[in-house]
């Protein structure tokens, strides 16, 4: 660990280094089936006290505030999670690559901490890969390159990964479809140049090649893109239009999500259409109030302008971040009529 540092940034730095480590010890596992899941709890927590080591070091607090007054629980200051530290970091640099593939994580691991998909681990690779090495990026940057862990890593042996599709992975796992929603609907909603960016998501090709001329060679490097020559350009795009899958399919932005009013409309017909009578007038007795009512009942979402907007009931509700907005399911539609369906429901959310 470094010195001359201040004691509260060795604290947080220290946390941030173990469980980066932990993160790619538990993903390289052969036995571990719970990868991404583990890795990315994992990683949250270290990009977040790496955050508070910089937010210390520039002599910031990085600890929410009431009133002018730091917030305590449990005797302890209420440190900003990954969310606020991002935004006090990038501040208005809302396109940064690094800053959009942690924002990928957030909602994801919220979906996942307390689920094994294992079915998932082979599409997300890419974006966890950039985890990583935007991990070390940003510590070189802020305390040098001997804190990074480049040099504690190794490149892990490799059976052939599977090939699966995200598709793939629902028909294998039906519970999967809310976090596959997800997955599919942050990609498209993010612009291209974010998403060819080996910063949100690190893409490579692994080929066996015949013995390297020189006995002292490394087996294996990593190699920029961008820092091929036009030559060796066109070379690894040739390979890599050979090993692209004959299909591309095309990711459509939130399919198989609702807005609030096409869950109102679903729901209100499948209940029959029925009215109700309020100050001399007819209305539809399932509107957006009800709707309200029922997903505040059912706690699916959080409350507006809350701290953690993300933190939803997957199964029902996705939380939408690039246009701060909340989806619904088609479970959810089948819940709301299910419930409504019953004695009392209805009359309880207006109680």
């Amino acid at each position: 660990m470094p010195r001359g540092l201040p004691k509260s940034v060795k604290k947080c730095l220290e946390k941030s280094v173990d469980s980066a480590l932990l993160a790619v010890e538990t993903y390289n596992k052969p036995a571990v089936k719970f990868k991404s899941g583990g890795y990315i709890v994992l990683m949250v927590i270290s990009w977040t006290s790496l955050f508070h080591a910089i937010f210390f070091k520039q002599k910031k607090k990085p600890f929410y505030k009431t009133n002018n007054r730091f917030d305590k629980k449990d005797g302890d200051y209420c440190y900003w999670e990954l969310s606020t530290c991002l935004k006090e970091y990038f501040k208005t640099d809302t396109n940064n690559p690094i800053r959009k593939n942690l924002e990928f994580f957030i909602p994801l691991r919220n979906m996942i901490e307390h689920k094994s998909i294992p079915e998932i681990d082979s599409d997300i690779f890419a974006e966890c890969q950039s985890l990583l090495l935007n991990y070390d990026k940003i510590m070189e940057k802020e305390f040098g390159k001997e804190y990074c862990l480049r040099e504690c890593l190794s490149f892990a042996l490799q059976l052939y990964p599977s090939s699966k599709s995200l598709n793939n992975a629902v028909v294998a796992n039906p519970t999967t479809k809310p976090i596959v929603d997800f997955i599919k609907s942050y990609r498209s909603a993010i612009t291209a140049d974010v998403l060819d960016s080996g910063e949100y998501s690190f893409k490579a090709f692994l080929i066996q090649v015949a013995n390297h001329q020189s006995k002292n060679t490394l087996p294996i490097q990593f190699v920029a893109y961008d820092k091929l020559d036009e030559n060796q350009k066109t070379n690894v795009n040739r390979v890599a239009a050979l090993v692209k899958n004959k299909f591309i399919q095309v990711a459509v932005t939130n399919k198989d999500l609702l807005k609030p009013g096409i869950v109102v409309e679903k729901v209100q017909s499948a209940l029959g259409s029925p009215k109700i009578h309020k100050n001399g007038k007819e209305k539809d007795k399932f509107n957006m109030d009800t709707h309200t009512r029922c997903w505040k009942k059912y706690e699916v979402r959080p409350i507006n302008n809350a701290q953690q907007p993300e933190i939803t009931k997957a199964e029902h509700c996705v939380y939408d971040q690039p246009n701060e907005t909340y989806l619904y399911t088609e479970d959810w539609v089948d819940f709301l009529v299910e419930e409504l369906s019953k004695d009392g429901i209805y009359e309880s959310l207006y109680e």
